[in-house]
């Protein structure tokens, strides 16, 4: 009888540690979600801040000021457009009019090379070790 009466003490004994250890956890738990909850609220805050800070910087107002104070811009009159007859002349071309393209021919060979390997399926295979 005594076996027994030992047995449940030891149990419960064993019992109460258990759900002392569940109860530690799930504290510990707690406190990192609350902790976690606590790091959310501050970068939203945060954000916040940053957001309407960037509002203020990003007025149109002031950078409509800032604009007239450091760059010396002054309306764009008509008579400052020049005539196209005096456009300087266009550079030489560096292909005759009938002939290809020298870099879209190498491109379109390059090309060519990349689709004939993909067509016959040539993919490279590692050599067979007898």
């Amino acid at each position: 009888m005594r076996i027994i009466h030992l047995f449940v003490i030891g149990a419960l004994i064993f019992a109460a540690a258990y759900v002392y250890r569940i109860k530690m956890e799930s504290t510990a738990r707690t406190e990192r979600v609350l902790r976690l909850h606590a790091d959310i609220r501050e970068q939203r805050d945060a954000i916040a801040a940053l957001r309407s800070e960037w509002s203020k910087l990003d007025a149109p107002l002031r950078l409509q000021g800032l604009a007239e104070r450091h760059l010396p811009l002054k309306p764009v009159n008509g008579t400052q457009y020049d005539q196209l007859k005096n456009l300087p002349d266009r550079p030489p071309r560096l292909v005759k009019p009938g002939e290809p393209d020298p870099i879209g021919a190498m491109i379109n060979t390059i090309e060519a090379a990349t689709d004939a390997d993909t067509v016959t399926g040539s993919v490279p295979q590692p050599e067979d070790k007898q």
